[in-house]
């Protein structure tokens, strides 16, 4: 079964050479955007194609503003310290999610704590959420605090996770019920919707990523999406140093971040946008293709969730058991197919070994069996 798997990813992609998980495609005005911006001389964090970007995705995703930064891990961190998380807080986020989620959290000084994913989204539950925070927070004076530890609960942070779309307007609902700020970690999801609007865009703020490995790269990038123009005015203040403009004095008024992406990642980016349509009809057929075959093996493809169009930015499997996915695993990448298991849950990773959880099942199931297969743009 495992050859025929083989054979067929090779079919798919049409070549017997490697094939990459997912590899990025430069078939647009990539060239020609990046020769205007060196000859303007204007490389680094200033520059036509950066203001270009910010309002190209803007209005792709359907936000109000959209701030560019140099990754998204310090676009999340950013978007955290914009609703108001200091240190000590405790912000909710799933376990099943790759390591920047955390990351972020923790440089801002708080504390994670990890909840369990749904089955039909793989990505953070609205029941998890509820469940625990009946069990574990008191509101006071309208701040939600942990009965047990005494710190303040400021956020909840979901991840779409490998594009496909959590049940975003329920989790909303239990954050208000708690007073708590949701922040979108909507890194791997750009062009994914929930009932037909796109994600990053249903809370005060959202994230992306454009690492190189994502659905449209700028070698390295990330992007706040807000629904709020003034705290959109502030991210690019906070971003940028927090530099007053002035003609030519140096004037400072916060403890600014050099999170500025370069003008050359930026026109990089407006290419790559443009053919955003293009990209993800693609990954839809490709998409397509694997359900068809996998719907007559054991193997079961993980498929787009209820009231969902996802962008399937990496496709994903389930084995039967841990063995199966190791065996999968290793015969894959023996025969020249790259493919890899889903990420270790966050809490068994050592610097995150204390924080609190709720059990983890549906999270330690999926660790257990998801696989990613290829899925770069053919």
């Amino acid at each position: 079964m495992y050859k025929k798997t083989v054979d067929f990813i090779k079919e798919l992609y049409q070549t017997k050479e490697f094939i990459p998980l997912h590899a990025p495609v430069f078939f647009g005005n990539e060239k020609k955007y990046l020769e205007e911006c060196i000859d303007s001389t204007f490389v680094s964090s200033v520059g036509q194609f950066v203001d270009r970007f910010e309002e190209m995705m803007a209005d792709y995703t359907g936000a109000k503003k959209a701030v560019v930064c140099v990754n998204g891990t310090n676009a999340l961190q950013m978007a955290l310290l914009l609703v108001g998380v200091e240190r000590e807080d405790e912000i909710i986020t799933q376990a099943l999610t790759f390591i920047a989620t955390a990351n972020a959290i923790s440089y801002c000084g708080a504390h994670p704590v990890f909840l369990d994913v749904d089955k039909e989204t793989m990505g953070l539950s609205p029941d998890s959420v509820e469940k625990w925070l009946e069990s574990h927070a008191v509101l006071k004076d309208g701040v939600c605090y942990n009965k047990t530890t005494g710190r303040r609960i400021k956020a909840c942070v979901p991840m779409h996770t490998f594009g496909h779309p959590v049940r975003i307007d329920e989790l909303i609902t239990v954050c208000e019920k708690y007073q708590i700020e949701l922040v979108e970690d909507a890194a791997e999801s750009l062009g994914s919707f929930y009932k037909g609007k796109h994600t990053g865009t249903f809370a005060r703020i959202g994230i992306l990523s454009f690492n190189g490995n994502k659905t449209i790269t700028t070698g390295g990038g990330g992007m706040l999406l807000f629904n709020d123009e003034d705290l959109a005015k502030r991210a690019k203040h906070l971003t940028t140093q927090a530099k007053i403009p002035h003609v030519w004095e140096f004037a400072h008024d916060d403890i600014g971040y050099n999170f500025r992406m370069p003008n050359l990642n930026a026109a990089l980016g407006c290419a790559q946008l443009e053919k955003i349509d293009v990209i993800l009809e693609s990954k839809h057929k490709t998409a397509k293709a694997y359900q068809e075959y996998f719907a007559d093996t054991v193997i079961k493809y993980f498929t787009e969730p209820k009231d969902c169009k996802s962008n399937y930015w990496l496709n994903a499997v389930l084995l039967r058991s841990k063995e199966e996915r190791d065996e999968f695993l290793k015969y894959t990448n023996d025969n020249g197919v790259m493919t890899r298991p889903i990420w270790q849950l966050m809490n068994r990773l050592p610097m995150f070994t204390n924080c609190q959880t709720d059990g983890l099942i549906n999270s330690i199931w999926f660790e257990e069996r998801v696989v990613n297969i290829p899925s770069s743009v053919i």
